[in-house]
């Protein structure tokens, strides 16, 4: 949790500006920061909220605890939940269309959409003991938050569908090798890595990091969309199959999925 003054406590994120910098830490460490509707709800409103503040240039987001993200969080999955005011497609929505600078600090695992946000970020630093896994195969599922179109953008097509496909982990190093990440820093260095990169980027002139970023989204955004789309009907179609069912059972009973027979 942040000790400094000027910081602000949400129910799943603690926020503090610092030089033109907006810091957002997703604050649920016992949940490995998994992204409950709540945390998307709360991600969605501090992207809207700085994409309208003129005194912010820089939004960068990291982890409370010993995780990034473990990713959608599969304990809220069956319980009633109230409807979400933004929900994963809203902040999705948000995070494409932010006009400012977007950093992310990957301080420790980050799996699903805790992977896939690197792909939207404009720029990713990561401690040298974190990794990303996108486990979607395994789950029987597909892919999503756009990473079927931004990750062999970054990556390349053949490392892209590997690791979307193979469901296997990435260590820091290797995310940067591929392009995923821009750097891989000592984990006691990272924020602070991160923060005078950030700080870097606010002090220059806000109109000329909007009109770059804008120039450099501009031609991919509207398809970063329709992938997402596409992807959602994909996973649509493969939610409750057979694949996904044996997934779920075998995690719950602590087991290795066989997919041998479907």
């Amino acid at each position: 949790m942040f000790l400094d003054h000027g910081e602000r406590n949400l129910e799943t994120l603690n926020i503090k500006d610092e030089d033109g910098v907006r810091l957002v830490e997703m604050d649920r460490p016992e949940a490995l920061n998994a992204f409950s509707s709540q945390l998307m709800d709360d991600l969605a409103e501090a992207f809207l909220e700085v994409a309208s503040d003129d005194s912010i240039s820089v939004l960068l987001l990291t982890g409370a605890g010993r995780a990034f993200s473990a990713g959608a969080d599969l304990a809220e999955m069956g319980r009633e939940q109230s409807t979400p005011e933004h929900g994963f497609p809203g902040l999705l929505d948000a995070i494409i269309n932010f006009p400012k600078p977007f950093i992310v600090a990957v301080n420790g695992i980050g799996v699903g959409i805790g992977a896939t946000i690197c792909g939207l970020a404009d720029l990713s630093y990561m401690s040298d003991k974190a990794k990303l896994r996108a486990p979607f195969s395994a789950l029987g599922l597909t892919a999503e938050a756009a990473s079927t179109f931004t990750f062999p953008q970054l990556m390349g097509r053949q490392r892209a569908s590997w690791f979307l496909l193979s469901a296997e982990w990435m260590t820091a190093d290797e995310c940067v090798d591929a392009g995923l990440a821009l750097e891989a820093v000592p984990a006691e260095d990272l924020l602070g890595h991160a923060m005078a990169k950030a700080k870097k980027l606010a002090g220059l002139p806000l109109p000329s990091l909007q009109t770059t970023k804008g120039l450099i989204m501009d031609p991919v955004r509207e398809q970063m969309k329709a992938s997402i789309i596409a992807e959602n009907k994909g996973l649509a179609k493969l939610v409750g199959g057979a694949a996904n069912r044996e997934a779920l059972t075998a995690f719950m009973e602590k087991r290795e999925p066989d997919f041998s027979n479907l």
